[in-house]
């Protein structure tokens, strides 16, 4: 029996920038919490319409309250070489 895909459709962040997007994609991957971007940009053929249509990062409602806390939690110190 397949498991369900789960639906994400909570919005908890967007951003005007699609690097930092990916920044914060990137921290929820790390942590194991399925994520995904929705740019209305013509697929990055016209990234200026992100000012208009910022990004929008999206998690399942059951992940949301633990992917907030963990993108609004400042990193930790540098590891010294």
């Amino acid at each position: 029996m397949e498991k369900e895909p789960l639906e994400l459709n909570t919005v908890i962040r967007t951003f005007a920038s699609e690097a930092e997007a990916h920044v914060a994609q990137a921290v929820l991957d790390a942590n194991g919490i399925d994520s995904n971007l929705i740019r209305d940009d013509a697929n990055g053929m016209m990234p200026w319409l992100q000012w208009l249509h910022p990004i929008r990062l999206v998690v399942c409602e059951a992940d949301s309250g633990t992917a907030v806390e963990l993108l609004d939690t400042p990193p930790g110190p540098a590891l010294a070489p």
